[in-house]
């Protein structure tokens, strides 16, 4: 005969702006009851956090968790600040292991030896341009394949684009789809492997108060997840994007975002339709309405006809659209497309906007999916591709202002998986670096992020699930480089705790 878990008081916690302790109660991982502190009803686990702070849980609402997971065992070229920077760093992985894997570069399963693979590379602020011949001239024939920060490119050398049959002019680039497929060639890794590393990747997350992640990896990813579950994963609560070139074969498992996945064990749920329609900044492959001082207007690789089609195949069938749009024309192609469909979604980036578009986000009851520390990483890409444009670059206030809902995230591995440097970045727009702000006018509210952040959940209610976050220092009030680095004491998901940093399980009475 089986017996109900006892009831859990989260006692002594306050939430935010409070002074007066209370009691947090949690029955069958929802929160039941918010009560004096005073009260410890007889037969309760009680675990006393001693007036820290609690919030809902936080949320990331677009990851390439894989990505995110590789690319803390890939070569770190985020630092180079130039080509030569970038090779330099290569020639030193190289000199060091010749050409061997020691734990940084990895291997390619199926390939005989190895590739070293470097990711974090952002190309469009160097002076000088990365090539072939730069890249050939420090791997002494060992194949190399450098990912940018974006995943918009990759620059390889001649041994990587014989050894994957691809075909690169002297710039050694590859940009978007061709980046894309090699991409994830470079991922295939032993599942074992790189499971492995998504736990470790998932308990850091957990560690930061993140409950849960919308995770757009660019594969059948249902699957993956289950196989992840099955073996021991619950640390985080995922929502698993689909692709269109997967959208058949979810619609005939009968899949619809927001569902439940069978023997997910509550933590795995169908995610959004992805569209990517347009590139990125760094590439300067994002769509816009000006040209770029090198010329073109960037990619637009779904054509306005054809979104409309799939954003309508896709309501009909259940799935919310979550559409990639970087560059303001991108961005005009996308409210277009869901103006004439008639339906809400999801704009993923919205990084660059028309002012005459800000209404129409709120009009249309967009969600606009911002990662507001890529506003800091490429404020000088943006500065130096947009010029005066830049203003509406990163909007965060004029979309709030608008009536957008706003969700934040990271892009992992574009930027760290850590929603504090994100809304850090969304409240100062400065990485604290001395830099000072930059078009601060764009930034929003502690509490304002604190909501974007957690689904919406401005706060602890009665009949939420128990998914929240336990903070050493008030979110609201604490210095800005304490909340950029908020010390998180512990974290639950549906009243289990994932991450434990003060002993609160071991403590409980």
């Amino acid at each position: 005969m089986s017996h109900a878990a006892p009831e859990l008081v989260l006692a002594s916690v306050r939430q935010p702006g409070e002074s007066a302790p209370r009691n947090v109660h949690i029955n069958n991982g929802v929160i039941t009851r918010i009560a004096a502190a005073e009260e410890r009803p007889a037969g309760a686990r009680i675990v006393d956090l001693d007036g820290r702070y609690v919030i809902p849980g936080l949320w990331d609402e677009h990851v390439h968790m894989t990505q995110w997971a590789m690319a803390a065992n890939r070569i770190d070229l985020s630092d180079a600040a130039s080509a030569r920077e970038a090779v330099d760093i290569i020639r030193s992985r190289v000199a060091r292991t010749g050409g061997g894997d020691d734990g940084g570069g990895g291997p390619v399963a199926g390939d005989v030896g190895t590739t070293l693979v470097g990711v974090g590379f952002r190309d469009a602020v160097w002076a000088d341009a990365p090539s072939l011949a730069m890249l050939d001239a420090v791997t002494q024939g060992v194949p190399a394949a450098l990912i940018s920060h974006d995943l918009h490119c990759v620059w390889v050398n001649s041994a990587a684009a014989k050894r994957f049959g691809v075909e690169v002019d002297a710039s050694g680039l590859l940009r978007e789809d061709p980046a894309f497929a090699l991409t994830r060639e470079l991922g295939r890794l032993p599942d074992s492997v790189v499971d492995a590393w998504v736990r470790e990747a998932a308990r850091k997350a957990a560690s930061r108060g993140v409950v849960g992640i919308v995770d757009f990896e660019m594969t059948w990813n249902r699957d993956v997840w289950l196989r992840r579950i099955t073996g021991g994963f619950d640390s985080l609560r995922v929502d698993a994007g689909v692709y269109p070139e997967h959208l058949d074969r979810a619609l005939l498992e009968g899949m619809q975002t927001g569902e439940d996945i069978p023997d997910g064990n509550g933590l795995l749920r169908v995610g959004p339709l992805k569209v990517l329609i347009d590139g990125s900044l760094n590439t300067r492959t994002a769509y816009c309405v000006d040209p770029y001082p090198h010329g073109g207007r960037g990619l637009l690789t779904v054509s306005e006809a054809e979104l409309l089609a799939l954003l309508v195949r896709a309501c009909d069938s259940g799935f919310v659209p979550a559409v990639h749009a970087i560059g303001d024309a991108a961005n005009q192609v996308a409210l277009n497309a869901f103006q004439t469909a008639g339906i809400r979604g999801r704009i993923e980036h919205a990084q660059f906007v028309r002012t005459e578009d800000f209404a129409r986000f709120g009009r249309l009851g967009i969600t606009a999916s911002v990662q507001p520390a890529h506003a800091l990483d490429d404020r000088d890409a943006a500065d130096a591709n947009w010029g005066a444009r830049a203003d509406r670059a990163f909007p965060l206030r004029s979309l709030l202002a608008a009536g957008a809902t706003l969700a934040l995230g990271s892009d992992a591995p574009v930027a760290r998986l850590d929603p504090w440097t994100a809304m850090s970045a969304a409240t100062t727009r400065s990485a604290l670096d001395g830099r000072g702000a930059w078009h601060p006018e764009q930034a929003i509210t502690r509490a304002e992020a604190l909501v974007a952040s957690s689904r919406g959940r401005a706060g602890i209610r009665v009949g939420d699930p128990a998914d929240i976050a336990v903070l050493e220092a008030d979110p609201l009030n604490a210095p800005d480089r304490i909340f950029a680095s908020m010390p998180v004491a512990a974290t639950l998901v549906g009243g289990a705790f994932t991450y434990d940093g003060v002993g609160a399980v071991t403590s409980a009475r």
